[in-house]
């Protein structure tokens, strides 16, 4: 059983999307140690931004006219998706970024729909956990509420594009203790970080036991 694990974050030790997912992997690696964890991580190694464009007029290329670059971009867009194809089960963290995904996340996700091909049902059944994470308020009466762009658009990719069997988690207030605005919101953000918390290590304990 193969897990795969992508992290988007730009915050190094910093990031409460990986320490989430580091609690996922953890209970499944308890529970499956001889198991293999496939790691990519968007935010400390990005992926090139001009990547896509490349492999889309290589894809309407004929083979033998094809450039280097776009040949190139073609074998890592394709890497992407088989990365998806062959995992059984995946480990998604993917932050909030002005109030939608990163640029990171954009392009692996143009990159894989590029190497995957038309209606291609990369994670049909494959449980997937997806772990995001805001540093403010987004839910229903806040003022931020209906900013969050990213999450409803990684549901429809992962779930309805690519058939995945799908958790979120979800964390927000983590710039509660950075942001001395938001001070009055502590107590709040730590009922929000536990059960996020328990949630992941449930999570992992679950993919574990599959």
């Amino acid at each position: 059983m193969t897990l795969l694990r992508i992290d988007a974050s730009i915050q190094g030790p910093r990031s409460a999307s990986s320490a989430l997912a580091d609690l996922v992997v953890a209970e499944f690696s308890a529970a499956r140690p001889e198991e293999t964890v496939v790691a990519r991580h968007l935010g400390q190694k990005p992926l090139p931004s001009e990547a896509w464009a490349l492999a889309i007029a290589g894809s309407f290329t004929p083979e033998d006219e094809r450039t280097p670059e776009q040949r190139e971009a073609l074998e890592l867009a394709t890497t992407l998706a088989a990365e998806l194809r062959d995992a059984d089960a995946a480990v998604l963290a993917l932050p909030l970024y002005n109030f939608g995904v990163s640029q990171h996340v954009k392009v692996w996700v143009d990159l894989v729909l590029a190497g995957a091909g038309p209606g291609a049902r990369l994670l049909e059944g494959t449980p997937v956990v997806l772990l995001t994470t805001r540093g403010g308020a987004y839910g229903p009466g806040t003022p931020r509420e209906g900013w969050d762009h990213s999450t409803a658009y990684l549901q429809r990719i992962l779930a309805d594009v690519w058939g995945a069997d799908l958790t979120v988690i979800e964390r927000e207030f983590t710039l509660v203790g950075v942001n001395p605005a938001l001070d009055e919101f502590t107590a709040l953000a730590d009922q929000m970080k536990q059960a996020a918390e328990d949630a992941a290590t449930q999570a992992g304990k679950t993919l574990g036991a599959r």
